[in-house]
Order: structure tokens, then C-alpha cells, then sequence
């Protein structure tokens, strides 16, 4: 479980984030929705460390990770696996290589065991036998499913992903979200995507925290997000058609079942 306590961040007298507290919890997926520019990815670097806040704190169950001694933050970031927006994958380095890297640095590991390792999150993203094959020979999908594999390479107790979906196409989107959901389900990991792609919230979103101008307004389910009373949350969610069109079935059904009971 990791939880935020009142995080403030602001760049050249800009705030970008306003008092952010909340809980993300332990095996599930938890959304950080919000449209570009609203702090969801400097939140985001705010709690592995990458950013520090200019008020709050962050802790990693029950420690406490901001400002505290540089060995127990180190301790904390060899549990952090991350996924990031583009893949970030060394185009100079092999699929096992790229997997390896951080095996390299963060565990003490004999080579052999290194190789175990690397196969067996192949394996578990679904591409066996791509251990030689370059980043330039792989699809969008490949690639994120590489970033993931070595994300969990150091058996990671948190695993943080930016965007995973950017510019894939819907298929290939949904089975990154599901892949995503089903390591931190079975590894009993704390997830934290950082998203606006609605079908995320709707297919994987266990807790979701939406994010406006830098403040939370609010905090829940996707069962709940779609029955609001918060005016700027909404307007995200039916922004297209699509959206609007599923409210209104959902509603008609509701009245349909509220007039036969």
C-alpha cells in the first residue's frame, strides 16, 4: 500500500499540484485519471522520488519514503518496477539484455539465475523465444510487453505505469490492460497507471483517482464513475459519444428495472 499526504508541487510559481492525499491499495489496479496538463504524471514522479514535493509526503507501507535517509529510500526504489510511456527499451541491447539490465543493477544474482529470471517474465508477457530479437523488430504491443517484462524482473512490490496505452490500437491496448491487471492480481503488487483512456478506467480500473488543476475531486470505482455528481469528472467521462450513448442505456435500463419492480 502506498499513501500521499498532502502533496504541493509547484514549477516557476505554477502550481501543478494542490493537497493530493489518498491511498492506493495493495493488488489492485489504481487509476490516476485526469486530461493532460492536470499533474497526473508529476504526481506520479513525486512518489518514486523522481520529483520532490515542495510540501507532503509519501509512504511505502507504513515507511516513510520522502526525506528520509538515503538507504531506506534506495531499499524502497529496488522494489519499484516501472513502465514507461514510450517503452524507454535500449535500442542497443537485446529483448534478454534489456530484461537483464536491471537485474544487473539492483540484484545480486548469479548469471545463470539472471537467465531464469529473464525467461520466466518472457514467458509470463506472453513472448517466449524473443530473447534475441532487437527492439526495432518488435510491434507497439511487443514493446510493451518487454517494458512490462522487465519491470517485474526484480520482483517488483510496486509497479508504476505511465500511459501504457499511448499509441497502441484498441486491441492491442486492451490486452496490455488486462496483462497489466492479472501480474498485479496474482504478484499482489500496488499498481498505480497513470491514464486518460476511459477504456482503462472501464476494463481495469479497481480504484481510480481523477485529477483536476492539480487537486483530486474525486475518488472511486468503475462501477461508480459512471453515476457522479462531480460536474468536471463528467464532462471527461462523456466527452464522446460513445460514452454518452452507454449512460443512456444504462439509464434506460435502470428506469426499465425501477417501473417492473
Amino acid at each position: 500500500m502506498i499513501e500521499i499526504h498532502n502533496i504541493h508541487k509547484s514549477f516557476n510559481g505554477k502550481k501543478v499540484l494542490d493537497g493530493v492525499s489518498g491511498v492506493f491499495e495493495t493488488g489492485k489496479t489504481n487509476l490516476l485519471l485526469g486530461a493532460s496538463g492536470t499533474g497526473k504524471s508529476v504526481l506520479l514522479k513525486c512518489i518514486v522520488g523522481l520529483v520532490k514535493p515542495d510540501l507532503g509526503s509519501v509512504t511505502f507501507d507504513g515507511t516513510y519514503f520522502t526525506n528520509n535517509k538515503l538507504d531506506i529510500r534506495q531499499e524502497i526504489r529496488r522494489k519499484i518496477g516501472m513502465l514507461f510511456q514510450g517503452s524507454a527499451l535500449f535500442d542497443s541491447m537485446t529483448v534478454e539484455e534489456n530484461i537483464e539490465f536491471p537485474l544487473k543493477m539492483l540484484a545480486d544474482m548469479p548469471r545463470d539465475e539472471r537467465k531464469d529470471r529473464v525467461n520466466f517474465c518472457l514467458k509470463r508477457v506472453g513472448l517466449e523465444n524473443a530473447n534475441k530479437k532487437m527492439p526495432s523488430e518488435l510491434s507497439g504491443g511487443m514493446k510493451k510487453r518487454v517494458g512490462i517484462a522487465r519491470a517485474i524482473a526484480p520482483n517488483c512490490t510496486y509497479l508504476f505505469c505511465d500511459e501504457p496505452n499511448s499509441g497502441l490500437d484498441p486491441l492491442t491496448a486492451i490486452k496490455i490492460d488486462e496483462l497489466i491487471a492479472e501480474i498485479t492480481e496474482e504478484y499482489g503488487i500496488t499498481t498505480i497507471i497513470v491514464t486518460h483512456d476511459m477504456n482503462s478506467v472501464i476494463e481495469i480500473g479497481d480504484k481510480i483517482m481523477f485529477l483536476y488543476q492539480g487537486k483530486k475531486l474525486w475518488e472511486g470505482t468503475n462501477d461508480e464513475i459512471m453515476d457522479t455528481d462531480v460536474p468536471k469528472l463528467n464532462e471527461f467521462i462523456f466527452a464522446n459519444r460513445l460514452m454518452r450513448d452507454a449512460k443512456k442505456v444504462d439509464d434506460d435500463e435502470e428506469n426499465e428495472r425501477l417501473l417492473q419492480g
